[in-house]
C-alpha cells in the first residue's frame, strides 16, 4: 500500500518522476547508496520526528545527525524520534521507505539546507525497496517543505 500512495502522488504531482524498485532492501543509508551507486550524503533520509503533540518529518542527507540544540530552536521545542509503529500510523510507510511522498496523513515537512550541496538526491518511496531520484529542490516544492537548519555540520 505505501509505495502505492507514493506512486499516485508522483502521478498526480510529478509524471515524469519514476519509482525505481531494486531487488535488494535500501532501509538503510549504506544500502541505499550501494544499491543506486551514489554516495551516502546523496541519500536523503526522513526522520519522523514529534515535538509536543505535533509529528513532522525532516528530510536530510543521508550521513547528517540530527543537532538538537537547532532542532529545538527551529521547532520550538525537545524533539524525539517517533517509534516504528507510529511511523507506520502517521506516515503510511514503513521504516526504511519513509518519504515525504503519499503520506496517510498530512504532515509538515522540512528539509535541512544539508541537502542543497546535491543537484539530486535520493529519498524512499514508500517502500525498503524503492526509491526516486529527483533535485532536492523539487522535492522540496513538491511536498510544500520548509527548509531548516537543524543537523550538525558535516565534516
Amino acid at each position: 500500500m505505501s509505495i502505492e500512495s507514493v506512486r499516485a502522488f508522483l502521478a498526480e504531482k510529478a509524471p515524469d518522476i519514476a519509482i525505481i524498485e531494486l531487488a535488494n532492501s535500501t532501509a538503510t543509508v549504506a544500502l541505499a547508496a550501494e544499491g543506486h551507486g551514489v554516495e551516502p550524503a546523496q541519500i536523503a533520509k526522513t526522520l519522523s520526528l514529534r515535538v509536543g503533540g505535533q509529528s513532522l518529518l525532516v528530510v536530510t542527507r543521508g550521513d547528517a545527525r540530527l543537532d538538537n540544540r537547532k532542532a529545538k530552536a527551529a521547532f520550538g521545542g525537545k524533539v524525539r524520534m517517533l517509534g516504528p509503529e507510529e511511523v507506520v500510523a502517521v506516515t503510511g510507510h514503513p521504516v526504511g521507505g519513509v518519504c515525504p511522498f503519499g503520506l496517510a496523513t498530512p504532515l509538515p515537512v522540512y528539509c535541512d539546507v544539508s541537502l542543497q550541496a546535491f543537484d539530486e538526491v535520493v529519498p524512499a518511496a514508500g517502500s525498503t525497496h524503492s526509491a526516486v531520484r529527483i533535485d532536492p529542490k523539487r522535492m522540496a516544492e513538491l511536498v510544500g517543505a520548509q527548509w531548516v537548519d537543524v543537523c550538525q555540520d558535516v565534516a
